[in-house]
Order: structure tokens, then sequence, then C-alpha cells
């Protein structure tokens, strides 16, 4: 069992991975903006960080950076329903970039749970 952190400000998004993360018999914090996933981080000890790369506020790039910079060891997915590169080779496909600054793993929404669970397995047994 893990213990996990999601920041996602979709309501619905961020509590139905908490129910999958929960069910697969992880300890889940979830909450809907980056500061309040930072105030957590400064009082609790995460396994892994799931984070939306879009939204309002601070976004998923800049919680990335201070989480790096605070925690660096700490495993980072990246999720985002954001469209990418569907219409134009132009469009940055930024869930690419993510990983490239270094989240470890990225889900398009929307994601099956089985998805989900792989990504987060993987990211948990190679962080280990």
């Amino acid at each position: 069992m893990a213990s996990i952190l999601v920041i996602d400000d979709d309501r619905a998004v961020l509590s139905t991975i908490k129910i999958v993360l929960e069910r697969a018999a992880h300890a889940v914090e979830a909450v809907d903006n980056s500061q309040a996933g930072l105030r957590l981080l400064e009082t609790q000890r995460f396994d892994l960080l799931v984070v939306d790369i879009f939204m309002p506020g601070m976004d998923g790039f800049e919680t990335m950076r201070l989480v790096h910079q605070f925690w660096p060891e700490m495993p980072i997915i990246v999720i985002s329903g954001q469209q990418f590169g569907s219409t134009s080779e132009r469009e940055p496909d930024f869930l690419y970039m993510a990983t490239k600054l270094g989240a470890v793993s990225s889900l398009q929404k929307p994601f099956r749970p089985h998805e989900l669970l792989a990504a987060v397995a993987k990211s948990l047994s190679d962080s280990l």
C-alpha cells in the first residue's frame, strides 16, 4: 500500500481517482488545487503524486517544479484532458513535455482504471 497525493481541479475526476486507488488498497489524499497539495506535502509523507497539468491558479508544471525542488525523490504522474497534436503538428504535446521535465508517467483523460493502476504500480516499483 502506498500513500498517494492526487491534485486535480475537476472534482469528478478527483473522486474517481480516489475511489480507484483506495480500492487497490492505497491511502489517498485528494485536493482540488496545487496550493492545498503543497501544504499537505509539508506535513505528510507521500510515495507518489498524481497531478493534473491544466488547473486554475498554479498549474501542474509549476507544481512539478516545486515538488522536484523540495521533494526530489517523489515520483510524479501527470494527467490531462487537454487534446494534443490531433489537428496540427505544431500543437505542443504537454504530457510529453511533462515527462521530459521529470514526470515518471503521463495519462491522457479519460483513462481507464486499469491504465491508472498500471501507471501507479510502475511508478512505485521504479522508485524503489
